[in-house]
């Protein structure tokens, strides 16, 4: 299928963390271009050409510096329909490159993160409390560099006025209607929306959530009186929850069928010991390695002690607070005392000598190490300062 119609071109620069496709009068063409395309054609030429086929169908090829100086008007090409497919594809295959190394997770797991958020896709991270669900939706929203917005369904406690809105009164306006910033979200193309801890939210922002997320739906309703008006979702809005599944977070609930069938699952893995001490190492590589490797073979053990049937831990320790550990290592806090405030509290003391907490006691015992802060740090060479 051939395509005659004038074409631009646009010019492609990076404006601090996000990157702009410009044509010579100043118009911008971003909403146009995807982001992942922008990124592409920066690192190919910089410069692009904007073709519309006879479909209406717009889609971007490389331009050259003297075609951008030319500005030629009218260029003849043949519109490859798989074109975007391959650049897609492209993307996706590449895009583990993007993954920051604080973020722990294999290619494959974040291949798919980011495919199903270039299709559209709902998507649900699961895992343990601490594991990186959070973090790795985060970083999938920098990586797209698409416009993002955050809820935290697990603190909401009026599901209502956070995803719909309020009624309000005032005395020179009267009775007037408030919507949310969901309901901004919802109607912003191409956004990613975090719905973090969905699993503590209340049974009825899983309702108002329904026909949003519903691939044959799409829309949010503001009231359930007749005749009320509806909100549809964008084209382009992906929604990314977290939720903990499981019996140990007793502050969750068990999440409708018909809820999670409208999700891409993807589970985060709980990190190995070698995993955790590249973690950890990375973050902190002023603390001592001894230490940092101490933190994660305890952090191990927990873990594995945990997920035995015949274990004495009913949790663990977790990434989160592994890393808690670290950074008050990195502060001059000795082991023995970043245990005492960031380790024990997290297990259970009833039982007295047969208890979780004296348990991991006897684990640290192992692992504390009572020197002087000064004794914690060495420089990233090995050597102690």
């Amino acid at each position: 299928m051939n395509s005659t119609k004038e074409n631009i071109i646009v010019k492609i620069e990076t404006v601090g963390s996000r990157t702009r496709a410009v044509c010579q009068d100043g118009k911008s063409y971003d909403t146009e271009m995807p982001s992942y395309k922008r990124k592409q054609l920066l690192q190919d030429t910089g410069y692009a050409v904007r073709n519309v086929g006879s479909t209406g169908r717009v889609f971007w090829r490389s331009a050259t510096e003297s075609e951008w100086n030319a500005q030629a008007t009218v260029v003849t090409v043949t519109e490859d329909t798989s074109q975007e497919h391959n650049d897609i594809l492209s993307y996706i295959h590449s895009s583990y490159q993007l993954k920051p190394d604080s973020l722990i997770m294999n290619e494959v797991k974040w291949k798919y993160l980011v495919r199903s958020a270039m299709r559209g896709k709902n998507i649900m991270m699961t895992g343990p409390a601490g594991c990186g669900k959070t973090m790795a939706a985060k970083t999938l929203v920098n990586a797209l560099d698409k416009p993002e917005f955050y809820f935290n369904l697990g603190s909401t406690q009026d599901p209502r006025a956070t995803l719909i809105g309020n009624t309000h009164y005032n005395k020179d306006k009267g009775t007037y209607f408030s919507e949310a910033l969901f309901v901004k979200a919802i109607q912003t193309e191409n956004a990613v929306i975090l719905l973090d801890e969905l699993s503590r939210a209340h049974p009825e922002a899983w309702n108002i959530l329904m026909t949003v997320l519903d691939e044959g739906q799409r829309y949010l309703r503001l009231d359930e009186a007749d005749g009320q008006a509806t909100i549809k979702v964008a084209d382009g809005v992906t929604f990314i929850a977290t939720a903990n599944i499981g019996n140990e977070y007793t502050a969750t609930r068990v999440l409708d069928r018909a809820l999670l069938d409208r999700f891409t699952q993807i589970e985060m893995d709980v990190l190995n010991k070698d995993q955790e001490e590249v973690l950890l190492g990375g973050l902190y590589p002023n603390v001592k390695t001894e230490l940092v490797s101490n933190v994660a073979e305890l952090a191990f053990i927990t873990r594995t002690e945990s997920a035995s049937e015949e274990g004495r831990l009913s949790t663990h320790i977790s990434t989160r607070s592994t890393v808690e550990i670290a950074s008050l290592l990195y502060d001059g806090f000795t082991l023995s005392e970043a245990a005492e405030v960031a380790v024990l509290p997290k297990f259970d003391a009833a039982g007295g000598v047969e208890s979780e907490r004296t348990f991991v006691k006897q684990l640290l015992q192992k692992y504390t190490d009572d020197g002087s802060s000064d004794e914690l740090f060495e420089d990233v060479a090995g050597d102690e300062i």
